[in-house]
């Protein structure tokens, strides 16, 4: 892949801010320039971005109806009321039923929990997950990650005596549903200052404030972090403020004492033992707990997460691992018919946007279809699969762009639709299905920045190899958790040269073992570079080359760093 390379050199009133933090915080002008990019300009905001503190999370009744919601959940205990926890089939909505119902449980016994079935019942509120809460004697349904545009379903519970509490964090609609209390601070009227909680975190806030209301030690809350770690990685959410705050404790609670389900799932995919990171979570913890709901029931992923047994949880997680496999091999497929697809249409060719539809595609893997393609073809990208007389799919975008308007703009065609910036889901008839397409590709095609489809990689920092020492290292570490908002940062060398003992690797031999010199040290850099052995030829050649590259840890050298190679691109092509 050729990608384009982004560099903002710091300004003159940048540079000198980063320096005289450098000298208080005595780290390398390097980092702190890289602080002020991140809007860290003082020494205070930065030993608050270095060590988040729980102290600093926002006081939940800030939330609006937040009061409202906890004098409704303790009356329900007060009175002995049956209790359902109800969830989206996705990591978020799974972690969000699991923190809430494990809390509760420890202090309310007539409690359950309920994940709709994807391919019977679908997103969100469904009727026959409100018949079963009618039948098992329930008067409160506290919903997470979903519910904002379930007005019909519960206003059909509201008519069987069934009362809602809405947990959500997608957008909302003009109309909301009439539930006793909804919690989602991306309300108009909501005065919560940050708007970015994932669905597990606005559960954590309703949870933090019935502790707060009852005389709860916070201190029972933290044990439940390691969930909202999980769902603020998997979800995507901007790594900044409360959720930086909550996923590094998150990550703490994570490393040194996590939950039964999460330590069998660590166990499962073979992470025991070292220091997980926000990636571990995004590419193997999430795509497990995700697994069941896409090929069977979310429901089990609960049941895991909320096993208080390790033997009978390690069980749980093996049998987890087979769906996420299956997964594997159906997203394999799919997506290789997919790319097949867009070859054959040179009509797609020509588009700002990609929208595919097929009959026999698997509901519970479009999302990560869709995923596949933007990365590909850096374009936003809706993928569809019939339901009965309806489609159903799942649309993802491009850096910068807002998927959701694209989707929402085609509204009078679609039955329901819900996301965020970056991802929505839609049903509609398949009979629409070309109408929409075309009405998609027109609105991208309007809206869509020429720069924002193609592959662009943002270089925070240039420095040479005599700058890369293990104090810069661990002081870079302190950066984490990384995520949207708060990406690993990107360094360039330029002028770098193989030392003559590079050489191709791997099965297929597509990936490169880099060592390399500068012209400003005589420090020997290891590196690694995935996927291209493209550019073997041109590094043996002796000639001079720039690199884009992360700093990582070497695993197979205790101590030693090793540069991840993101691009490499001939010297040359700067000076032309």
């Amino acid at each position: 892949m050729h990608f384009r390379w982004n560099y903002e050199k710091p300004t003159p009133e940048q540079s000198q801010v980063a320096k005289e933090l450098a000298a208080k915080l005595c780290i390398s002008p390097v980092l702190t320039s890289l602080l002020v990019k991140r809007g860290v300009t003082t020494e205070c905001a930065a030993k608050r971005f270095f060590r988040p503190q729980l102290a600093d999370l926002i006081n939940p009744f800030v939330m609006k109806d937040m009061d409202i919601a906890v004098e409704r959940l303790n009356d329900a205990m007060g009175r002995k009321e049956r209790i359902l926890v109800y969830g989206d089939y996705d990591v978020d909505g799974c972690t969000a039923v699991a923190l809430v119902y494990k809390f509760l449980r420890q202090y309310y016994s007539n409690i359950d929990y309920y994940i709709p079935d994807r391919y019977d019942e679908g997103y969100g509120v469904s009727n026959r997950g409100i018949d079963y809460a009618k039948q098992t004697g329930v008067k409160l349904i506290i919903i997470l990650d979903c519910g904002i545009k379930a007005i019909e379903e519960i206003a059909y519970a509201k008519s069987l005596g069934i009362d809602f509490i809405v947990c959500d964090h997608h957008m909302p609609d003009e109309q909301l549903p009439n539930a006793v209390a909804i919690l989602n601070p991306k309300q108009d009227n909501d005065p919560y200052p940050f708007k970015d909680l994932c669905g597990c975190g606005v559960g954590f806030k309703f949870m933090q404030a019935f502790a707060k209301n009852n005389g709860i030690p916070f201190s029972r809350l933290i044990p439940l972090l390691d969930f909202c770690a999980v769902s603020i990685a998997a979800d995507l959410v901007p790594v900044v403020d409360e959720n930086r705050i909550l996923a590094f404790h998150g990550l703490k609670q994570l490393n040194q004492n996590p939950s039964i389900g999460l330590k069998a799932i660590i166990d499962t995919c073979g992470l025991t033992g070292r220091e997980l990171s926000m990636s571990d979570i995004v590419f193997k913890i999430g795509p497990r707990i995700n697994g069941s709901g896409r090929m069977e029931s979310g429901r089990e992923s609960v049941d895991l997460l909320v096993e208080r047994d390790f033997g009978v949880a390690l069980q749980e997680a093996k049998h987890i691992d087979l769906y996420n496999e299956q997964r594997k091999d159906v997203d394999r497929h799919m997506t290789e018919e997919a790319n097949q697809i867009v070859a054959r249409l040179d009509t797609q060719k020509h588009q700002s946007s990609i929208v595919l539809y097929d009959e026999g595609w698997k509901k519970g893997v479009i999302g990560i279809v869709a995923s596949r393609l933007t990365e590909i073809y850096f374009r936003p990208t809706v993928v569809l699969t019939r339901d009965g007389d309806f489609a159903t799919g799942s649309a993802r975008s491009v850096a910068g762009f807002d998927v959701y308007s694209a989707v929402k703009s085609c509204r009078d065609l679609l039955v329901n639709f819900g996301g965020h910036t970056y991802a929505a889901g839609l049903t509609l008839k398949w009979s629409d299905v070309k109408k929409f397409r075309d009405r998609f590709q027109q609105y991208v095609a309007q809206h869509i920045q020429p720069e924002q489809t193609e592959a662009l990689l943002n270089v925070d920092a240039v420095i040479d190899f005599k700058d890369i020492t293990k104090k810069l290292h661990n002081d870079l570490k302190r950066f984490a958790p990384f995520g949207p908002l708060n990406t690993k940062p990107i360094f360039c060398t330029k002028d770098v040269y193989d030392f003559g003992t590079s050489k191709v690797v791997g099965r297929e031999q597509e990936h490169i073992k880099l060592e390399l010199v500068d012209s400003k040290s005589n420090n020997v850099m290891n590196g690694i570079a995935f996927g291209q052995s493209a550019s073997a030829r041109y590094i043996k050649s002796k000639r001079s080359f720039d690199i884009a590259y992360t700093i990582e840890d070497n695993v197979f050298k205790h101590g030693a760093v090793q540069l991840q190679i993101e691009d490499i691109r001939p010297t040359e092509e700067e000076k032309q």
